[in-house]
């Protein structure tokens, strides 16, 4: 398999939320833990550096603010590899935000690239779905926690 070009990952939801309460949700861990990872050294802030922990899966990632544009922008970079991940917030007269995520800069083998690049998707799929199950409704969906479940794995063998 041969890639004509690097993929950039693109997901993107509508949060029927003021913006400064989308935007909040993602650079305060004490509402994206509800609907990402578990735990975080702290807040994203301007040129910060924090740990983020999916302690379910005994993973976690260091993550650099690249710029941070309040209500409007997120740029980081998470390391291993290191790859961008940026967040754009459009905020509509009617107090609805769109939320759009795009990452990129892949590394590997096409195949682990492309790889990579699907399973990226499918994750940051998950978290606006979550996002937006907390903040419309204040339901705590679990998508991230259960979509590698071990309790599934257990009972299917």
């Amino acid at each position: 398999m041969t890639l004509q070009q690097a993929p950039i990952v693109k997901a993107q939801m509508l949060i029927r939320r003021p913006v400064t309460e989308v935007f909040e949700a993602f650079i305060d861990p004490a509402v994206t833990t509800r609907f990402w990872f578990t735990k975080s050294s702290g807040k994203l802030e301007p040129s910060a550096k924090v740990r983020w922990d999916w302690e379910m899966y005994g993973v976690s990632t260091q993550v650099s603010v690249k710029q941070l544009e309040q209500n409007k922008k997120i740029l980081i970079e998470w390391d291993d590899p290191p790859c961008p991940v940026e967040w754009l917030f459009t905020s509509y007269a009617d107090n609805t935000t769109l939320v759009r995520i795009a990452n990129w800069g892949f590394r590997g083998s096409p195949e682990e690239v492309m790889a990579q690049a699907i399973d990226s998707m499918g994750g940051f799929s998950f978290v606006l779905a979550g996002l937006k199950a907390l903040l419309e409704h204040n339901i705590s969906l679990n998508l991230v926690a259960d979509h590698h479940s071990t309790t599934v794995d257990k009972e299917s063998t």
